[in-house]
């Protein structure tokens, strides 16, 4: 993968976390932050790019995991 689609997929993870936050609350990717690589990020290496998109994508569906667990099950419903 280049370095240009892995900052534009970098930047399609941060849009679903905004959303992801704005449904569940706040969530806590505290190894992505601490990387400092943010997807405007442009300066940086392709490598650092591609572990932040790692870190974002582990803390998201984390987080989602975490959500679903506490959540009670809905009863199927057809339309």
């Amino acid at each position: 993968m280049k370095k240009q689609e892995l900052i534009h997929l970098h930047g399609l993870l941060a849009e679903v976390r905004t959303q992801c936050e704005a449904w569940e609350g706040d969530f806590t990717l505290t190894e992505y932050e601490t990387l400092g690589i943010k997807p405007t990020s442009i300066h940086k290496s392709k490598t650092d790019h591609k572990a932040a998109v790692f870190k974002l994508a582990k803390g998201i569906t984390s987080s989602m995991a975490e959500a679903e667990a506490e959540s009670e099950p809905l009863a199927p419903n057809a339309d």
